[in-house]
């Protein structure tokens, strides 16, 4: 049925204006995607498990203030050695030492290829020379305040690092015979952490306070 009406025929300038409409679409769809990509490149997501501080302790001014503040050091020595550069201090750096007798004890943990060297001290001590790229030797000090005590520490050695037991038992027996006897002896050291850990004893019968030095360094 023909009502009279046809579409008019499309001329050259309704085409223009027609592909004039369609590119100016296309143009904001483009730009606003293009905002889009701009606001996630300038604010990117950040990456889950980030973080922008370490595990370990340093051993520079702020570090070793942070220990002091804290009463916390955690060395990493899991791969044999305390390289300088990982605790912050230059290569001829001799190292801190770090006292805190007067203000509390620091839980120290040595984290080594087997396990981890742990303790409560209040003096932490680093051994180089000014050639070596790490150092050689950390040193802390256990102290006890009777022979059980001590005798408790020693043994906690023992069954811990591989300290070696006969050794141990031989001295122990030989002070709890004279309490008040006076012995610097140093225990054959052990090395099940992966690291060499020694006691040296320190034992006075006669003070109040007893002293095990701990030292301990790389496998050589």
């Amino acid at each position: 049925m023909d009502f009279g009406f046809s579409s008019p025929a499309a001329t050259p300038a309704r085409r223009s204006r027609q592909a004039a409409v369609v590119l100016a679409a296309l143009t904001c769809i483009l730009t606003v995607a293009g905002c889009r990509i701009s606001d996630a490149t300038t604010n990117p997501t950040p990456q889950s498990g980030s973080t922008s501080t370490s595990a370990f302790s340093t051993l520079d001014a702020a570090g070793v203030d942070h220990i002091r503040e804290t009463k916390t050091a955690r060395l990493d020595m899991s791969s044999g050695r305390l390289e300088k550069a990982a605790v912050g201090v230059a290569q001829d750096s001799y190292g801190p030492e770090i006292n805190t007798r007067n203000s509390g004890k620091i839980d120290l943990t040595i984290v080594a290829p087997n396990g981890e060297v742990t303790g409560e001290t209040d003096r932490i001590r680093f051994n180089t020379t000014d050639k070596r790229t790490d150092f050689s030797e950390v040193t802390y000090f256990l102290t006890a305040g009777s022979l059980d005590e001590f005798v408790s520490l020693i043994r906690d050695g023992v069954e811990r690092y591989g300290i070696d037991n006969g050794s141990a038992e031989r001295w122990i027996s030989s002070m709890e015979k004279d309490p008040e006897d006076k012995s610097d002896f140093s225990i054959t050291s052990g090395t099940d952490t992966g690291l060499e850990v020694n006691y040296d004893l320190r034992y006075d019968g006669t003070k109040h306070t007893q002293v095990i030095i701990v030292h301990v360094s790389p496998l050589q």
